[in-house]
């Protein structure tokens, strides 16, 4: 029986990845003057910013002005491109109206997913626990985010699904102990989702109340 249920944020309940894209796009070409291919944007997709940054340059310096040129435009165009997949936010209210406990954990910092959150129509009483980037020292695929949310819900992770749109999501997940849902709505071929051997499929938002 599952009565807890994590989400990944971006991707999974938000739809925030063209904003993403765009402003990972902008930094490279500030920074490196090129514009990735789609599978190196990919292949970082759902890690923090740092590390992804960091896989182009070892100055900690130049990573951190990679991250501050990132946020500068993602935070200028966020209001104007995120919006909530079509179904998820009721499809998370039925989940607590039916007493599950219900957590976020993203690779973004707490304070961009509450924005998130809040931008989206998703009550902040809903989550009983958000563990962003600046909350952990590992983050996925290491299941140490998934473990804190767990720890913070007082959750069992034998009765938790880690529900997520990219194989770092689910692989966390399944480090920590819990069943994963792949979603079928994100930016991920189902090929390297089905890499990891989800225990579930949601084909659509609003199936994420079928826990």
């Amino acid at each position: 029986m599952i009565d807890t249920v994590l989400f990944d944020l971006d991707g999974t309940l938000i739809d925030s990845i063209e904003l993403i894209r765009r402003s990972y796009v902008h930094t490279m070409r500030v920074h490196r003057g090129v514009e990735p291919h789609v599978d190196v944007f990919l292949a970082g997709l759902g890690r923090p910013l740092r590390w992804q940054f960091g896989q182009f340059s070892a100055d900690a310096s130049e990573v951190e002005a990679m991250v501050a040129t990132y946020r500068e435009h993602n935070l200028a165009h966020h209001d104007a491109m995120v919006r909530a997949f079509p179904g998820a936010v009721e499809a998370v209210r039925e989940l607590k109206l039916r007493g599950l406990r219900l957590g976020i954990v993203t690779s973004k910092m707490r304070a961009g997913a509450y924005r998130g959150l809040r931008h989206c129509g998703f009550d902040e009483e809903l989550f009983g626990a958000v563990v962003g980037a600046d909350d952990v020292s590992e983050h996925k695929p290491d299941p140490a985010p998934v473990r804190r949310a767990l720890e913070l819900l007082g959750a069992q992770p034998a009765r938790a699904v880690m529900v997520g749109d990219s194989p770092h999501d689910l692989a966390s997940g399944r480090a920590a102990g819990t069943r994963t849902a792949a979603v079928a709505w994100g930016p991920f071929p189902r090929s390297q989702l089905q890499a990891t051997e989800p225990d579930f499929w949601l084909e659509e938002p609003r199936e994420i109340a079928f826990f």
